[in-house]
């Protein structure tokens, strides 16, 4: 009998994201899914290893589809506390500007482990600060997301609209459009997988509607298409957002996404929180995608994403934490139950389930990606799993394990695997210093606010 293969056997409750029986539990076989047991059933050949889930209860990897890693080292800083985006933005921007690839690359690791201890197994992260030295910022990433052995998503930001023309980001930040669709083009090439289990992918992301120009977006839309990637950027996130695009393009978001090529089935966005009904209609037909970020969307007072309204519209919706200078945690799970709750004001709470939110941060996150592989438990689907256990104070009393996860506010996952590896065991990183990289990460934190 194959090595490789293994029974995760009887878990106490599993969720599958597709309506799938599988309380008897997975056999996975050369990191992907062989079969899925129902209630009472074995596989149908013996397996080499057996773990016994019962203590835990199995998800699908959680998705990550939007993030900024870089703002882990400007987390709770008092100047921006109680601002809103725009100046919360210009407050941030000049200590951004100071980034260096190692304080970059001791952020993403930071940003990455902790997702990676709340479940998540993918992250799609928006980078798009390339001051002089950090012009190869993407690079570090990748490097980062390979230590750690995670999926990513790691998008080509960018900024060339600058203050002196009008826009927000401070003139050191932005660059110019060829070197923009220059090094889009590299990245692309050089690191950007594809088919079925793929560990790094790269999008275009011009940053939003407020630091870049018109002609960076549909140049970005016409490179994404004949290259065959995603495309990604903020998108009504606050009514100032609005407000500048009426002013300075006479057009609303979504008509201004319209105008330069954006609004298609390749393209997600984040926040999207300020659309009309006949906006929410086209971004719907046209199969855009968007990422609900509901803890960045509470800290900094932007309002509450029209989830279900979109959905039915036809936009799949999916979940992401948004930049740790925003959230200020980079916990997936904990952005599940905050994206419960929030909803819950919108829609009413029989309309937002646990099952229903563990979708948006599974299958419907992996839909914004373009993915098919991840964000389900099902034959063929890629070994990325994530189990947690409910032994602590915080469920004790609990009786609906799913529920249980949300309600009782689960925090760490106990197992994480992904491609069929074990990354988390007994609720830590395998192969991680994470003492030590608390220790230089606090450091860098330190001296990027000093400007050292």
């Amino acid at each position: 009998m194959p090595a490789t293969r293994i029974w995760l056997k009887n878990p106490l409750a599993i969720f599958t994201a597709n309506g799938l029986d599988g309380r008897g539990g997975l056999v996975l076989q050369d990191g992907v899914i062989t079969e899925v047991l129902g209630w009472g059933r074995e596989p149908a050949v013996p397996c080499g290893h057996v773990f016994d889930a019962r203590e835990h209860v199995i998800l699908p990897g959680l998705i990550n589809t939007h993030h900024h890693f870089y703002q882990t080292l400007t987390r709770a800083w008092a100047p921006v506390v109680n601002q809103p985006l725009f100046p919360w933005l210009k407050t941030l921007y000049p200590v951004w500007a100071r980034l260096t690839p190692e304080k970059l690359a001791l952020a993403s690791k930071v940003a990455l482990a902790e997702l990676l201890l709340s479940g998540c197994t993918t992250a799609a992260d928006h980078h798009y600060l390339f001051p002089d030295g950090l012009e190869n910022a993407i690079d570090v990433q990748v490097e980062s997301v390979r230590e750690l052995g995670m999926r990513a998503m790691l998008t080509r930001g960018s900024m060339s609209l600058g203050e002196a023309d009008g826009g927000l980001p401070p003139q050191q930040t932005v660059q110019q459009g060829q070197v923009i669709l220059e090094d889009s083009q590299r990245l692309i090439r050089d690191y950007h997988q594809r088919g079925d289990g793929a560990q790094i992918q790269i999008a275009l992301a011009p940053c939003s509607p407020f630091s870049v120009t018109p002609e960076i977006m549909q140049a970005s839309a016409e490179l994404a298409n004949s290259l065959d990637v995603r495309l990604h950027t903020h998108l009504a996130e606050t009514l100032d957002e609005e407000d500048f695009c009426l002013q300075r393009f006479g057009l609303r978001t979504v008509d201004y996404l319209d105008s330069v090529g954006w609004l298609g089935p390749r393209t997600w966005l984040a926040h999207g929180i300020h659309f009309n009904p006949d906006e929410i209609a086209r971004l719907g037909a046209a199969g855009t995608g968007i990422c609900h970020c509901p803890s960045s969307n509470m800290r900094l007072a932007s309002g509450i994403c029209p989830t279900l309204d979109l959905l039915a519209a036809g936009a799949p919706i999916g979940l992401g934490v948004d930049g740790s200078a925003s959230n200020d945690a980079s916990n997936m799970i904990l952005e599940a139950r905050q994206a419960l709750y929030i909803q819950r004001l919108r829609y009413g709470a029989e309309k937002i389930t646990p099952q229903g939110v563990l979708g948006w941060a599974t299958k419907g996150s992996a839909q914004l990606l373009g993915r098919t592989d991840i964000g389900e438990l099902a034959v063929g689907k890629q070994a990325d799993l994530a189990l947690f256990k409910l032994d602590e104070l915080r469920f004790s009393g609990s009786h609906d394990p799913i529920s249980a996860l949300l309600l009782c506010g689960a925090d760490r996952a106990d197992r994480v695997m992904i491609g069929g590896k074990w990354r988390v065991i007994d609720g830590q990183v395998e192969g991680l210093d994470l003492k030590g990289l608390i220790a230089d990460h606090t450091q860098a934190a330190r001296q990027l606010m000093a400007g050292t």
